[in-house]
């Protein structure tokens, strides 16, 4: 596994930030890691890449231990703070260059300096210095700087916070693309961010994990005991509160109802459209939002 997390606990003091979390990554995943501000997420990652300790548990990069490996599993990772802590009186390729020197890179700096200017799409501001750049290019420059020392693992917090939606597609299709290479963990509140990116997502509230949804396709959007039917002929509200297992009636006009109950009800839906000789035209489960699903976890 690329990332493995065993009964992490990590404490400020009396307060718990993170409660006995584990969770594991393999190699290829995009995966998000989704939860309110204040969750536990930017402690996980800096955990994650060395740059803060942890109480209890077991935290691995590749396989290695981050608390006993420190140099080793940070050259695995490639790791983009919500705060892109940037040189703005710096021009692009040469703060690239100047973090190539950090990894130790040598006489091959200056090709994967270059390589990585076209690989996230810099070309067209490579002239400029990095205080000039709109925020969709000083991400790439974030990204490219996280990407130099060619990471198993890519670490992103918040990586598209303030962007238009210009930027914020490009963003989105230049990590979908590097996911496709590495393994990568996206930090994010943001639903649609978890939609667009990823296909698995991890949601943490509280410091503890909420769930884990191996394939996001497969999250369940129905809520199999809620349902909008209409009917041919006008019929009361009264009368359909009389059914069984019904906790709630709404009439949207006089033929559209929504119905709330404590269980699956439609054949007794079906029982009271003959027993008033009526006809049911639509009958159907009312589908969540994807952000009213998360919302449910991280109350």
């Amino acid at each position: 596994m690329s990332i493995s997390i065993s009964s992490l606990t990590k404490n400020y003091g009396e307060q718990v930030v993170l409660n006995n979390i584990s969770f594991q990554i393999g190699t290829g995943e995009v995966v998000g890691f989704l939860g309110p501000n204040g969750a536990g997420k930017t402690t996980t990652m800096k955990i994650l890449t060395g740059a803060l300790g942890y109480n209890t548990g077991s935290v691995k990069i590749c396989g290695f231990e981050v608390s006993e490996n420190a140099l080793k599993t940070k050259s695995f990772v490639g790791y983009l703070p919500e705060l892109n802590p940037l040189y703005s009186e710096m021009y692009i390729k040469e703060y690239l260059l100047f973090v190539a020197d950090t990894y130790g890179l040598g006489k091959a700096k200056n090709a994967r300096v270059l390589e990585l200017i076209d690989k996230v799409g810099l070309r067209p501001e490579f002239h400029k210095k990095i205080g000039q750049l709109s925020k969709g290019y000083r991400q790439r420059v974030g990204l490219a700087q996280a990407l130099i020392p060619n990471p198993k693992v890519l670490i992103l917090d918040e990586p598209t916070t303030g962007l238009d939606p210009n930027q914020l597609e490009e963003i989105r299709s230049l990590i979908r693309e590097i996911g496709k290479e590495r393994t990568v963990l996206l930090s994010t509140h943001i639903m649609q961010e978890i939609k667009a990116i990823c296909n698995r997502v991890i949601v943490i509230n509280k410091g503890e994990i909420a769930a884990d949804y191996p394939d996001i396709s497969k999250i369940k959007l129905f809520d199999e005991n809620s349902f909008h039917f209409e009917v041919e002929f006008a019929s009361q509200t009264q009368e359909i509160e009389t059914l069984e297992k019904i906790i709630s009636v709404k009439s949207i006009d006089n033929n559209h109802f929504i119905i709330i109950a404590s269980a699956d009800i439609r054949a007794n839906i079906f029982d009271f459209a003959v027993k008033t000789n009526n006809k049911i035209l639509t009958i159907k489960e009312i589908e969540r939002s994807m952000e009213e699903v998360f919302r449910s976890l991280t109350k």
